[in-house]
């Protein structure tokens, strides 16, 4: 059993969380993960809830884009391997580590993920644009391939990784270094997504037989939230300017992490 009153905190968690990323497609699980660590939660046990709940909408996301044919196979296949792998070892690391050096480190993931957002909402562009524009001297201008982007081994390793480790970052960290070598926009986009949803089932799954998933009421608040978050997320993207969204996210992130370190040091 559960107290209704932690179920509904779940449920605002979730509906926060949903509002931003239906508003801007990405920091449901670095958002959820803040707030869930920063009043408490283990991080193991938020890492594990937030991808539980992020299997539904990943995978609609996923098969969303396979319908518009926006997947490069090849490119997912030489990404799913590594960022499994990633994942089960970002996933299995968490639950060793003492809990206290955990927060600080996922703390410090998350201070990092508030500042990309932070960045990306004050140069009020597109993030992807951004470090292209960046690493444009190393770029051809021609669309490179998805699937012959450089170094997707250890790119897909790093980003399962820190995704299972810090509860989210799986869609920032991947697209966004692949966009900066030049790869084609909607092929990536749409086949880190359908990644994403396999990640999710694997941080799920090695985390149920690491600690088990006893903390229904966390998953089933965050998918519930973010149920009924999503129209109006629909409804505020055409309203509310993405920068100024970006620019509340950032702060969130960034100010609970700081938080949760604060606390470590008390």
């Amino acid at each position: 059993m559960f107290m209704i009153n932690e179920f509904l905190f779940y449920v605002l968690v979730g509906f926060a969380a949903q509002i931003v990323d239906g508003a801007l497609g990405m920091a449901f699980g670095l958002i959820s993960t803040a707030v869930l660590v920063g009043f408490g939660i283990p991080p193991a046990v938020a890492s594990a809830s937030v991808h539980t709940a992020e299997i539904a909408t990943t995978g609609i996301s996923g098969l969303s884009h396979a319908m518009f044919k926006n997947i490069d196979y090849r490119l997912f296949r030489r990404l799913v391997m590594p960022g499994i792998i990633g994942a089960i070892v970002g996933s299995y690391v968490l639950t060793e580590i003492p809990v206290p050096i955990a927060k600080l480190l996922v703390a410090i993931y998350l201070i990092a993920m508030g500042g990309i957002i932070l960045y990306r909402a004050l140069q009020g562009g597109n993030l992807f644009q951004v470090l292209k524009n960046f690493l444009s001297h190393r770029i051809h201008r021609r669309k490179l391939p998805s699937s012959e982007a450089k170094g997707l081994i250890p790119l897909g390793f790093a980003g399962g990784f820190f995704d299972a480790t810090g509860g989210g970052g799986w869609g920032t960290i991947i697209s966004s270094t692949l966009l900066a070598q030049g790869t084609t926009p909607h092929y990536t986009v749409g086949s880190v997504n359908l990644t994403e949803f396999l990640i999710a089932i694997t941080v799920s799954i090695t985390f149920f037989f690491t600690i088990g998933l006893s903390h229904w009421q966390i998953i089933l608040g965050l998918v519930v939230g973010g149920a009924i978050a999503a129209p109006f997320a629909a409804y505020l993207v055409r309203k509310i300017q993405p920068r100024i969204i970006l620019l509340l996210a950032g702060i969130v992130v960034i100010a609970l992490a700081i938080e949760t370190v604060i606390k470590l040091f008390l």
